[in-house]
């Protein structure tokens, strides 16, 4: 069957690069799809070709998906667009799914049995691992920040050297890694990473097992494969690389997980890497309007490590990119809180960082106002941060609590050893402040003695005061700011604490708060049917909106790290900010701070824009044109990039030029 006959039989309709990326089917080939151009249309409409207009058997394809979720949609895609008589013989996969099929496999070949896949064991024992190393136990921060890292090292196949330098942002990781894997085989079991260690082991020392599956699928398809790991790329090329049919999907200006390990370096490599591949482009976006889409494009340009491509807008509708000025970060959730009582279309406000949601949450719970979150997570409160505030906050209402008083001394700057903190829970008798022990009998120098009685009063005040005040003299007067800075720790957990201090009259209430709020990030919210959605932009890549707010968009936030000192991370940090712009279909929404605090992308995105050729030069008033769909019309004005056009039926539209320019959907009329 040829494509005619199948685009003709299928009903496929498809743009030009869209359908030179179904009929190239041979050989090595890199897909780069914009945001919002198709591309699961495209992989579905390529499997379908390959079946029926190239005869290529079903079970000769393996495709790769990032999640289970999309291995679910792209079957069912399958099935929606070409029925189920092939759709059970087409094998779609996680890379998880695909490895735990080949320690099957060997499994059964050497008559033994996989090990079994540790899921809530493997938090379970990373707790008890943490505790044994440490003498602590594990908070929920602790226990993320354990899991990413392991993640990370596994899928980056790091070596013990390697594993040692992350001891930098995770104290001990190298010996609870250790540990932890070494306790895993005596349960005889493995992690998910694992799966895909073992699994690509198998393939490099069993030629036999490479044989086996190299055979079995002689043409691989991988989905989101700026997402895939570098261990994951290893295992592809490896089971690719008989047959050489790899096809791959992806954008590398939309590669946002680093920190899961994703290797988007694949990508900007992948012609050294296969000789001859055919490297196609999908650059039309039909998801947003021509202004978001030109913005987005300029933003992302500003990156190197990446395929030179421009993302061009389709739709007519131009849409808006606008600024929000507003005085500072708090008078941003009042805003928001605003637009969620009049929202009446579906809006989203996204976000880097979960706790940026969390002032806007505490607003929208005490007003009644209904919204959904989509992704939750309540590692905020269990933040080292969060934690020592709390307890600074604890040790006002409780000053002879020796536990607190052990956890907070070395962090208040007054040179308090911990002989002397030792010494005044020993020596403490009553209900008075344990600070005052200190001073009256230990010995301790001039400079504690001063900064001690300061503390004191300091302590005395802060039960008295409104939260956000309180917590304001802990970080500023009371030495914890100049601790957080000494050991670059996260000031901007303290000040969305701070934020939500301000809603608090006193300190008792703000603790009962805090629980509260914990409780409603854990169980998520009840209002299923609110249009106001909070997202982490990580989350909420892939999905689309009528209209998008990006909150919090502060230097140190997004972007988190120095350009200058890290170049490489930098520019994910500007593809994130790329992909929550190119959420956004008809409307999009930024913040600007009046007092200083704006993320540099911010200031970029809002400046000045070089006036370059216009894209116009082929419309003038007085021109007759034909519309493709519209039919014939006379230009009346061009003003910018938008001509105003009055059509033969009586209706007067304005275009977007560089649109209906750059793709042919205007001719002029010869007089």
């Amino acid at each position: 069957m040829t494509y005619e006959q199948f685009k003709e039989r299928y009903n496929i309709t498809l743009n030009k690069q869209q359908e030179e990326a179904v009929c190239t089917v041979d050989g090595p080939v890199l897909l780069l799809a914009v945001p919002g151009s198709g591309k699961t249309t495209v992989l579905v409409s390529r499997l379908g070709y390959m079946i029926y207009g190239k005869g290529i058997r079903p079970q000769q394809i393996l495709t790769v998906t990032y999640t289970v979720a999309a291995t679910r949609d792209m079957k069912e895609r399958f099935i929606s667009m070409f029925g189920e008589e092939y759709a059970r013989q087409l094998e779609f996969r996680t890379i998880n799914g695909i490895s735990q099929k080949i320690l099957q496999y060997f499994a059964e070949c050497n008559h033994t049995t996989v090990y079994d896949v540790a899921d809530k064991e493997a938090a379970e024992l990373i707790k008890q691992t943490f505790h044994e190393v440490t003498g602590n136990f594990a908070t929920e921060s602790d226990l993320k920040d354990l899991q990413t890292g392991i993640t990370y090292a596994k899928n980056m196949r790091l070596d013990l050297n390697e594993i040692q330098k992350m001891e930098e942002k995770i104290p001990n990781f190298r010996e609870i890694f250790q540990k932890y894997n070494k306790e895993l085989k005596k349960r005889h079991m493995i992690d998910y990473d694992d799966q895909i260690v073992y699994a690509l082991r198998i393939l490099e020392q069993y030629p036999q097992v490479l044989r086996y599956f190299q055979q079995k699928y002689t043409y691989i398809c991988v989905d989101e494969a700026q997402d895939t790991s570098k261990i994951q790329h290893d295992m592809i090329a490896l089971l690719a690389s008989s047959a050489n049919n790899l096809f791959m999907v992806g954008d590398e200006d939309q590669s946002i997980y680093g920190f899961r390990a994703a290797y988007p370096q694949v990508l900007s490599s992948f012609e050294k890497t296969h000789p001859g591949a055919a490297v196609l482009f999908m650059e039309l976006n039909y998801r947003s309007g021509s202004e978001i889409v030109e913005a987005a494009d300029r933003f992302i340009q500003k990156n190197k490590n990446r395929h030179k491509k421009n993302v061009r807008p389709t739709r007519e509708e131009k849409g808006s990119v606008r600024k929000i000025p507003v005085k500072n970060r708090g008078n941003q959730y009042y805003y928001l809180a605003k637009v969620a009582e009049e929202c009446d279309k579906e809006t989203a406000v996204l976000y880097r960082n979960h706790e940026s949601a969390l002032p806007l949450i505490d607003i929208l719970e005490r007003r009644g106002i209904p919204y959904r979150i989509r992704n939750h997570d309540t590692t905020f409160f269990s933040h080292p941060v969060v934690r020592d505030i709390c307890d600074f906050i604890s040790l006002a209402q409780n000053p002879w609590d020796g536990e607190i008083f052990l956890k907070i001394y070395y962090k208040m700057g007054a040179g308090i050893s911990k002989a002397q903190a030792m010494y005044a829970i020993d020596h403490h008798v009553g209900q008075g402040a344990l600070l005052e022990t200190l001073l009256e009998e230990a010995d301790v120098s001039s400079y504690t003695r001063r900064q001690g009685k300061a503390l004191l009063t300091h302590f005395q005040n802060l039960v008295h005061e409104n939260a956000g005040k309180a917590i304001y003299r802990i970080i500023h007067f009371m030495g914890y700011g100049e601790y957080m800075d000494d050991r670059g720790m996260d000031s901007g957990k303290a000040d969305i604490l701070k934020m939500l201090g301000d809603q608090e009259e006193n300190l008792s209430e703000f603790q009962n708060r805090l629980i509260q709020l914990q409780q409603i990030m854990s169980e998520g919210t009840m209002h299923r049917d609110g249009n106001l959605i909070l997202s982490t932009i990580h989350a909420s890549k892939g999905l689309e909106y009528d209209r998008v707010y990006l909150a919090d968009m502060i230097d140190g936030v997004l972007p988190g790290v120095n350009q200058t000192k890290e170049p490489a991370a930098y520019e994910e940090e500007r593809r994130l900010f790329y992909v929550g712009m190119t959420r956004a279909k008809n409307e999009l929404y930024v913040f600007s701070f009046q007092n200083g605090e704006n993320s540099p992308f911010v200031t970029e995105l809002f400046s000045k824009k070089k006036v370059t050729s216009n894209p116009a030069t082929e419309l003038k008033a007085g021109m007759r044109i034909r519309h493709l769909k519209f039919g014939k019309g006379i230009v009346q004005k061009c003003e910018g990039n938008t001509a105003r056009v009055e059509f033969a039926d009586g209706s007067v539209r304005n275009l977007a030029m560089s649109v209906v320019l750059g793709n042919h959907m205007i001719t002029v009329e010869k007089e």
